[in-house]
């Protein structure tokens, strides 16, 4: 099989903690991209978890709690005086 190379920027901190690591974990960069790709294409999908957004609003309690006030007010329920307190 030919080889590519594949050239991707990052942060030089980042870079230096990642040599590391995997220096820690006995390999280099190359082997641990190359092992996360194979497992992209085994697995079709990211295979961890990817969560990036930090505001509370959009966290699964909050959410929860919204939705429970949504149904308590669609089944007539509720304060809707009190709707846009804060």
């Amino acid at each position: 099989m030919g080889q590519t190379t594949l050239s991707i920027r990052m942060d030089e901190s980042i870079k230096r903690r990642f040599d590391a690591f995997c220096s820690d974990a006995g390999m280099n960069a190359t082997v641990a991209v190359n092992m996360f790709a194979r497992a992209v294409l085994r697995e079709k999908r990211i295979p961890f978890e990817i969560t990036g957004n930090d505001d509370p609003f959009f966290s699964i309690k909050n959410q929860s709690r919204l939705s429970e006030a949504m149904d308590q007010l669609e089944s007539g329920g509720g304060d809707r005086t009190c709707a846009n307190r804060g």
